[in-house]
């Protein structure tokens, strides 16, 4: 998979964050919500004039380019939130976090500004960059797609149903488009035209011939797959209150996070449940089977989603901001850890495997007397 140069106008555009969080945090009429949701809805929709005046050949071409380029900025500005919770910059965007989402202070919301700042920024000038000379980024693209999908629902529901709640204000009407974004662009990804494969049919037929046997990463990944659907469903009971005494003492010893009244690590074991489960079933069966053409993109999305996830899971229920009683207790840390770490990595070698040896997941060439038809012409 060829990696696009970085957009460096983007970069630059997205960097104007952090003056402009700075100013912002010393004006004293943001101290109310409603001002608050007014001031960010007026500065993206300059953002968002700034990048079309500056860049309109691109967003003629594309016009996710836009979208890529206003959610750089925010990039930015959640890794300075993510920053300043933690203690290593201050002065910067206390109003927000006050006045405008709260629950962004919580463990979860710390650890998703982490990834959006890190690594959804850089997927982001990626495409950008893409975009700009006219390459492809239809990779890139699925996997931010699965991984913006996940952090936005799980986040959203949880500030709806956990104990924020009553913490809701103005501001959080902002991230409706959010939820808008990910269909129209997973549209437009997934109507772009796949990388070229340099696959031949004899290549695809020898391949589709081997067994899972003959095959011993796939069989590897298949028994992956088999165990995180166990575990999958194992912790979508565990947040159910199962009464059996395995799912007690996991949520006691091993995993305390997930009761948690901030409801997010909830609301993620049941999205694993409900969506990651069923996957692992199609995927086990698609590693199987021949033919399966789908796979190499929803793998890369259940990627994109699974590491997002695994990461703010995991951060959150180890940060000094998730009360000590739900924290990971120390004589399992290792376990734990393990666990997820494995749960996180999977999905990407699956993901991997895929774009790597595609041959198998091919539609089989066309036999018989229409195969000859088409040779002999």
């Amino acid at each position: 998979m060829d990696i696009p140069p970085l957009a460096g106008k983007i970069a630059a555009l997205s960097l104007s964050a952090l003056p402009v969080s700075y100013a912002l945090n010393h004006v004293s009429a943001l101290s109310h919500p409603l001002w608050v949701a007014l001031m960010s809805a007026l500065i993206l929709g300059l953002l968002f004039v700034a990048v079309y005046s500056l860049s309109h050949g691109e967003i003629s071409y594309d016009p996710l380019y836009a979208v890529f380029a206003v959610f750089a900025f925010t990039s930015v500005v959640d890794l300075i939130i993510a920053l300043q919770e933690d203690g290593y910059v201050v002065g910067f965007m206390d109003f927000y976090t006050k006045e405008g989402e709260p629950y962004l202070r919580t463990a979860h919301g710390v650890f998703i500004c982490y990834w959006d700042g890190t690594v959804h920024y850089l997927l982001y000038l990626a495409m950008a960059g893409a975009i700009c000379r006219r390459k492809r980024y239809r990779n890139f693209g699925l996997y931010w797609l699965g991984s913006f999908a996940m952090s936005i629902l799980v986040f959203l529901t949880g500030n709806i149903l956990g104990k924020y709640s009553s913490e809701i204000r103005p501001a959080f009407f902002l991230t409706i488009p959010y939820l808008l974004v990910p269909c129209w662009a997973g549209v437009r990804v997934f109507s772009q035209p796949r990388a070229p494969t340099c696959c031949t049919a004899n290549t695809v037929q020898e391949e589709q011939r081997k067994g899972l046997l003959q095959r011993p990463a796939d069989l590897a990944l298949v028994i992956y797959l088999i165990l995180a659907g166990f575990f999958t469903l194992f912790r979508g009971l565990v947040v159910l209150d199962c009464p059996t005494d395995s799912c007690f003492v996991y949520i006691y010893q091993y995993e305390p996070y997930l009761r948690d009244p901030v409801a997010y690590p909830k609301v993620q074991m049941l999205m694993y449940m409900f969506y990651v489960l069923p996957f692992c079933g199609l995927a086990a069966y698609a590693l199987t089977f021949p033919g399966c053409s789908w796979l190499p993109d929803w793998a890369l999305v259940f990627a994109g989603a699974i590491g997002q996830a695994q990461f703010s899971h995991m951060g959150a229920s180890m940060h000094l901001r998730t009360p000590f009683t739900y924290r990971v207790p120390e004589d399992t840390w290792g376990c734990f850890f393990v666990c997820n770490l494995l749960y996180a990595l999977g999905p990407h070698l699956l993901a991997y495997r895929c774009l790597q040896w595609p041959a198998f997941f091919h539609q089989p060439p066309p036999s018989g007397p229409i195969a000859l038809h088409k040779k002999q012409h």
